[in-house]
């Protein structure tokens, strides 16, 4: 017996299949099928790649959960609207547009589409979770903790933004919540969208633009948008926004207070935008902080576990871990949306079912089996698609793919990396990866302009051999999901103190030993990897260690500025095709630009470069 968890309609759609003792067998988002970033719709690819996976386990389908209710959040619209009229009339006239011919009727048609994959659905095998409840469960079910203090903090569910949970053995209690249209997701992502960037997919630029910056105005921020109690609990003043009443996240107000325009996406980030991007981080970072204190000293929690979309902020997570006095902390790494479709289906589990939980409460290794619950392809796979595209390549054996990889990496060479299941969650961690050499000093410029295709000031992340984690980042615990950040440590730094550079400049600046990962404040966002979580990536890295004398490679997503990571040996080939990717390991066989007939461009259509 099995259950599905399903998530869409909004934004990141997903599907998750969970045995029936808790083990998350499948999970993927709908946008790596579709290629569509973000894509909203039924999953309908994602829920048939986990029926196969149920049905090649002989794992029936007891139920179907989705993962909120639609009625709620349809009232709470309603009432939104109500209250703010005749001012968000604008926006409203669409929005009801949108929820009667698509959204009102979601129980309709979830069984509509259900019905088309599994023929053997009934009505009565569809359930409905709670938005908040969904985080929390994807939070604290799959956690290796008995007991934790739960999290959950993203835009809006049905009403809540932010809510606290106690997790014990098989149950979560709700503790407290704050609701619509109070909401420390919305108030970050206001920001974004003054700094530029796209609300829903740019936040993780702003927090990579904070560094260039100083936090001018954090104080008006705190003083003016936002009322902060001890205790963390706060009060957005809504005069400054626009979101709940109209089709702006920000008012006329909040450009006053700044005295300046929202910033044209296709204009350099000045100064200014940097300094209110490092603000509006530190205020984030401020709230969150005294939210968990509060949440330490009133539940007595040694154990924290968070989820939301709020939680993707690896800097605050890195924070909370450095000053606050919780044993361990772990996030769910598919902390958004996508991830509630796991977190519906432990739900039902766990209340419905009445499944016990009794997990030991240490750092053994989490239920999320490092994320790698998506498809994938079998070297007699990737061998026949090769052949039938008359694409060269060259078979090299396990012990010997490592080693030319990773001499490959150490000539400079950019490599994607295309091994095993497909991870859940928007990190990749070392299955659909692109990886470089971290010591090259224009590195990570070379990757963001003729790669990636994005924002030259974006940081890279650095996977490193679990072994050497203290020795370079300090760090006594794993970090397997790119979830914290955490300061390189000072003998790998430079001698100079200060620098004669500013703003976006300092992106030149040579910090480090590592300069292609070490961002402006000497932060990185790190990735470790054992033997037990990849075994394959684990020795790709041991290698290069092996070559060089360091365990550290660049892994950046195996995907192009305004698409999905890759999922398939042809997604990885297309976007091979249309950067400067020099080598491609699809398994065990490497292919080479150097080796390719001319043409071999035109049998894929373009990634998009778009903006994202």
């Amino acid at each position: 017996m099995a259950i599905i968890g399903i998530s869409c309609y909004y934004h990141d759609s997903a599907a998750a299949l969970v045995s029936e003792r808790g083990e998350i067998l499948a999970a993927a988002q709908e946008e790596r099928f579709t290629r569509k970033k973000h894509d909203s719709r039924f999953p309908f690819c994602s829920l048939d790649y986990c029926l196969k996976v149920a049905s090649s386990l002989n794992h029936p389908i007891h139920a179907y959960v989705y993962y909120e209710k639609p009625v709620r959040v349809f009232m709470r619209l309603l009432e939104t609207y109500f209250n703010t009229a005749p001012r968000g009339f604008s926006s409203f006239l669409p929005a009801m547009q949108s929820w009667i011919n698509e959204k009102l009727f979601t129980k309709q048609e979830l069984i509509k589409q259900i019905s088309l994959i599994d023929e053997s659905f009934s009505e009565g095998k569809l359930f409905f979770s709670e938005h908040h409840l969904s985080h929390a469960s994807a939070a604290f079910y799959p956690s290796p903790f008995n007991n934790a203090a739960v999290l959950c903090m993203d835009a809006v569910g049905e009403w809540a933004t932010t809510s606290a949970w106690i997790g014990e053995n098989s149950r979560l209690k709700p503790l407290w919540e704050i609701n619509f249209p109070h909401s420390l997701g919305m108030l970050y992502s206001s920001f974004t969208y003054y700094c530029g960037f796209r609300v829903n997919s740019g936040e993780y630029k702003l927090m990579g633009l904070a560094p260039y910056g100083e936090p001018r105005y954090k104080d008006v921020i705190l003083r003016n948008l936002v009322e902060v109690k001890d205790d963390g609990s706060f009060k957005l003043n809504m005069k400054y926004f626009k979101y709940q009443r109209g089709l702006r996240m920000i008012s006329s107000s909040f450009v006053r207070l700044f005295g300046a325009p929202p910033r044209n996406p296709e204009e350099p980030v000045n100064q200014f935008y940097m300094d209110i991007a490092a603000s509006i981080q530190s205020a984030t970072e401020e709230i969150v902080i005294k939210i968990v204190k509060n949440l330490k000293s009133s539940t007595g929690a040694n154990n924290l576990c968070l989820a939301g979309g709020v939680a993707l902020n690896c800097v605050v997570n890195g924070r909370l871990r450095d000053e606050l006095e919780f044993d361990n902390i772990w996030v769910q790494p598919a902390s958004g949306d996508a991830g509630s479709a796991v977190g519906a289906a432990m739900n039902y589990l766990y209340t419905e079912c009445g499944l016990e939980r009794n997990k030991e409460n240490s750092n053994d290794l989490d239920g999320m089996s490092s994320t790698y619950l998506g498809p994938d392809f079998s070297d007699r796979q990737i061998l026949d698609y090769l052949n039938h595209n008359d694409i060269p390549y060259e078979y090299l054996p396990d012990n010997e793919v490592f080693a030319k990889t990773a001499k490959y990496l150490s000539n400079g060479k950019v490599v994607g990396w295309f091994q095993g299941r497909m991870e859940y969650g928007p990190r990749s961690l070392g299955n659909r990866s692109i990886l470089g050499d971290p010591r090259i000093i224009d590195m990570q410029r070379t990757m963001n302009l003729k790669i990636k295709n994005r924002e030259s000031f974006r940081p890279f992340a650095p996977a490193i051999l679990e072994d050497y984690m203290n020795d370079y980042f300090n760090l006594d615990h794993e970090s397997p999901y790119m979830l914290f950040t955490s300061k390189l440590s000072k003998k790998f730094l430079t001698n100079s103190e200060s620098y004669a550079t500013k703003g976006i400049d300092r992106i030149n600046e040579v910090r480090s030993s590592l300069p292609a990962i070490t961002h402006v404040d000497n932060s990185c966002r790190v990735q470790t990897v054992s033997k037990n979580r990849n075994p394959r990536f684990y020795k790709l890295l041991y290698e290069f260690n092996k070559l060089t004398n360091c365990p550290v490679l660049i892994n950046t997503s195996y995907n192009v500025r305004g698409e999905p990571i890759v999922c398939t040996p042809e997604d990885a080939l297309r976007c091979f095709a249309y950067t400067k990717i020099d080598i491609v390991v699809l398994g065990n066989y490497i292919i080479s630009k150097s080796n390719l007939r001319p043409g071999f461009e035109s049998k894929f259509n373009q990634p998009l470069l778009i903006a994202d």
